[in-house]
């Protein structure tokens, strides 16, 4: 009998030392599966940044802020269903650092964005549409304007378009990758906080692969 006792003690420590090594193994695999994974989203989120995805998500994002806070500081009977619509659109580019794995909420703004419109500009009606004339220099068709100008996408939906801040509806604009000579020519269906916020249709023709800002951008008033 004791002899079977001290088999069966031995063998339960054995069983015991065979557990905890499974144990200790499972932790170990479970900590570089851990550290992997953090490595790959630390790799994905720079590969955002370094290709501008980040850049220009935070871009638009910071357009569309601006430009509700300039329908809530001076409103007009319409006024309250576009801040609905951009705050759809704000939505949507926060889902998109979020996947992009950029900080979600990161606000940027275009620089030519952060200069005061003309006095008298408002939101479309005829005495904007003066005003975005003014904005506009003046310039001719096929003439180059908002020099300097970053472009990226208001994450609206629908036929390709644009928004801006300087040109009335209606007006044309090509705007021009320079990156990769791809060009769009869109009509101005709303007001933004940028010079040209393109929309997701018309950015996707011009667009370089897995970007979401154009650096160097050549804008023309057509039409």
């Amino acid at each position: 009998m004791s002899r079977r006792r001290t088999l069966g003690t031995q063998k339960k420590i054995a069983l015991l030392v065979g557990a905890a090594a499974v144990a200790g193994g499972g932790a170990f695999f479970a900590a570089n599966a851990s550290n992997a994974a953090q490595t790959t989203q630390e790799a994905r989120t720079k590969a955002a940044q370094d290709s501008g995805v980040c850049q220009g998500l935070a871009t638009a994002l910071g357009n569309n802020q601006r430009f509700i806070e300039g329908q809530r500081a001076d409103p007009d009977a319409q006024s309250q269903a576009r801040i609905e619509n951009r705050e759809a659109v704000v939505a949507e580019i926060e889902r998109k650092q979020a996947a992009s794995g950029c900080a979600v909420g990161e606000s940027a703004q275009d620089p030519q964005a952060a200069q005061p419109p003309q006095s008298g500009q408002d939101t479309g009606d005829q005495a904007g549409d003066q005003a975005g004339d003014q904005a506009g220099g003046a310039a001719q068709a096929g003439e180059q304007v908002c020099a300097g100008s970053t472009v990226t996408l208001s994450g609206e939906g629908g036929a390709p378009a644009a928004s801006s801040n300087q040109f009335p509806v209606g007006t044309k604009l090509r705007v021009t990758n320079l990156d990769n000579d791809k060009s769009t020519t869109v009509e101005v269906n709303s007001v933004s906080g940028s010079c040209a916020l393109l929309n997701n249709a018309a950015f996707e023709q011009v667009r370089e692969e897995g970007k979401f800002l154009i650096r160097r951008a050549l804008i023309e008033k057509v039409g």
